[in-house]
Order: C-alpha cells, then structure tokens, then sequence
C-alpha cells in the first residue's frame, strides 16, 4: 500500500508541475490560451452533494462526477466494472445477477433483475450486452426489458444517437437498428479487406451520418450519409497499416468533421469539402475530446506506458499544442470553455480563454 501511494505521488507531482508549465506558457493557438482553475487530489476529496452539471470520470482505480468548480458529487474506489455516463452508472461484477443503475448525485434510478449481461448508457438510454456479446437489449426505466436484437458474431462497437443504435460486429457487418429494436436497413458489409471486422463505428448527432473502420489488410474509413430510406457511402479511403482492435473515431465541429485514429496519427474528414487530411502525431491516441465547437480539438497521446502528450488541434489540423506529461493512467474532459486534465490520482481543470 505504501509503494502504491508514493508510485502516485510521484505522477501527481509530475502532473503539477506540468500544469504549472501550461500556466506559464499559455497560448494555445494566437488568441486562446488555457487559463488555470483549480487541481485537486482524488485521494483527498471527498463528495459534496450540491451542484447542477456533472462531468463523469474515471481515473484509475477511482471513478466519479465532478462540478465545473471541482466539487465531487461522487468519488469513490472501483470495486467492480464500471460503466457510466453524463447522468447515470453502475458497478458490477464479472457475472452479475442484478445490476443497480443510479444517478450522477448517487441517488437510485432502478435495478435491472436477472440481468445477464454488462451494462452500457447512450444517448440518454440504458442497454444491456449478454456475456457473449452477440444480443443487445434495452431497458426502460423500471428496468425492464423492452426489445432484444440478436447478432451472428460479438459485437466489437457500438453508438447510439437519435434514437437509433449502430453496430459493428466481429463479421464484419454492420447493423442500424431504431427504437424499437428493428433494423432500419439490411446488415451491411463494408468490405474490401482480406479480413472483416468492424473496428468502429459512430453515428452524427443529427442522425443523418454514420462512420466506420472497419476491415484489415488494409483498414478501411468509411462515411455514409442517409438519403431518403438509405444510407448511401459518399467517401471511403483505405489506411496503411491499422489496428487489431477498437480505434478512436467521432464526429466533431457540430458534425461538420470526422476525426478517426490511424496508424502514426490522426485522420480528419471535412463532410463539407470532402477532403481528408493526415495529421503526424507522437505516439498512440489514449484519449480524444471533441466536443467543443471553438474550432479546437483536444486529445492525450500515449508513448509507452508512461509518457502522455496533451496535444491541441486548431482544426481543420493544424498542431498548436504539444505538452508531455509522466502517467500511466490519465482523463481528459471538457464542458463548454473548460478542459478537465487527470493523471495518477490529480484532477485539473483549465478554462479556454479568447484574449
């Protein structure tokens, strides 16, 4: 236990004193620089109830939600798998028989009985995966079962928006499913690799775009965009290299882009001009956030076990930021102008100022 504390006293110093190196060196691209809020130690923070946005986060082997100010309305060890979203989560083990869902203030939402499966919250919905993977369900707010739909192969990635769910199997196929459960078209096959499998997969917030990775030998990206009924491809490249497992790949810029992980980089599509870009990065990508709409894309790469790079994109790609820091484990967040920062068990906080 005391090699486990001093282990992440060392990260959290790092930490801060990278932190302190954002603060004085704070330009970010020519009129934005990140301005320091507050950094506190998980370890030491205990929850306090009040508050109105919660940020989830999991670092390590703590998990919770914090405020924009720093307060923690949930913050607490891991003693199981964790899933959890914006608004609700829940803790369970490898087998479990029940599963507890509750709320970011901790509060009890509903138990899902004789569940059989692993939990998973998107687009405000809560889903259950069976332990082999191959049967997605969802389940209503009293925790019970409204639909079931039942794959060929384990799913390998999963999103949801607008009240639909996509899907990407083992097999390589795709599947768009609605409310209810039903397909909205038949399986889809991107093809064009030696071996097929679905990589990732995401849906536009509007509903109107769906992207994949699918295959390898090669890799293959691949954008489709809803006409009438279908879903028609409008652009696919194929990737050099590639991936044997879940690649990181979103929507960002208010659907105006696509961002998705390939070997050495990042790829970045502009719907609009229909032009795909490579962006060179240092490292593997850990983490990405691209829910701002300032025109800046945020993401920590990872060199090694230890070495972490908070990088900064002033798309449509241009680096601006590249500032290394000491961690095995880090987070990154953001809610309108603020960024959240974690490494070992420290959480910061840095708001997004135009001067």
């Amino acid at each position: 236990m005391e090699k486990k504390h001093k282990k992440y006293g060392v990260i959290t110093v790092g930490l801060i004193f990278v932190l302190y190196l954002f603060i004085a060196i704070p330009p970010i691209p020519v009129e934005t620089i990140l301005t320091a809020q507050w950094i506190s130690s998980l370890e030491s923070h205990y929850p306090d109830p009040e508050g109105d946005f919660f940020l989830p986060f999991e670092l390590g082997g703590r998990f919770g939600y914090v405020d924009p100010s720093g307060r923690f309305t949930i913050n607490r060890e891991k003693e199981g798998n964790i899933s959890l979203s914006k608004d609700r989560w829940a803790e369970y083990g490898n087998q479990p028989e029940t599963i507890e869902v509750r709320d970011s203030q901790n509060r009890r939402l509903f138990t899902i009985e004789q569940g059989g499966g692993y939990p998973l919250f998107l687009d405000g919905e809560t889903y259950l995966i069976n332990s082999e993977q191959t049967a997605l369900s969802q389940v209503d707010e009293e925790g019970n079962i409204r639909w079931t739909h039942d794959f060929a192969t384990p799913l390998t990635a999963i999103d949801a928006a607008q009240g639909m769910v996509l899907t990407g199997a083992l097999d390589g196929t795709v599947e768009l499913l609605d409310g209810e459960g039903r397909l909205v078209f038949p399986p889809f096959e991107p093809g064009g690799s030696r071996y097929s499998v679905i990589l990732g997969c995401r849906i536009s917030r509007d509903g109107t775009k769906l992207a994949v990775v699918s295959g390898l030998d090669p890799q293959r990206f691949l954008l489709l965009e809803r006409s009438g009924d279908a879903y028609n491809p409008i652009y696919h490249e194929f990737l050099t290299g590639g991936f044997r497992r879940e690649v990181h790949l979103a929507f960002i810029d208010d659907d105006r882009r696509v961002v998705f992980e390939r070997e050495g980089g990042l790829g970045i599509y502009t719907i609009s001009t229909r032009n795909s870009l490579y962006l060179p990065l240092e490292g593997d990508v850990y983490a990405l956030d691209g829910s701002g709409e300032d025109g800046l894309l945020f993401l920590i790469t990872a060199e090694g076990m230890r070495q972490k790079n908070l990088v900064a994109i002033r798309l449509p790609g241009v680096l601006t930021l590249n500032a290394p820091f000491t961690s095995e484990i880090a987070f990154l967040g953001r809610q309108g102008p603020r960024l959240f920062i974690g490494g070992g068990s420290t959480l910061a906080a840095f708001d997004l100022d135009k001067r």
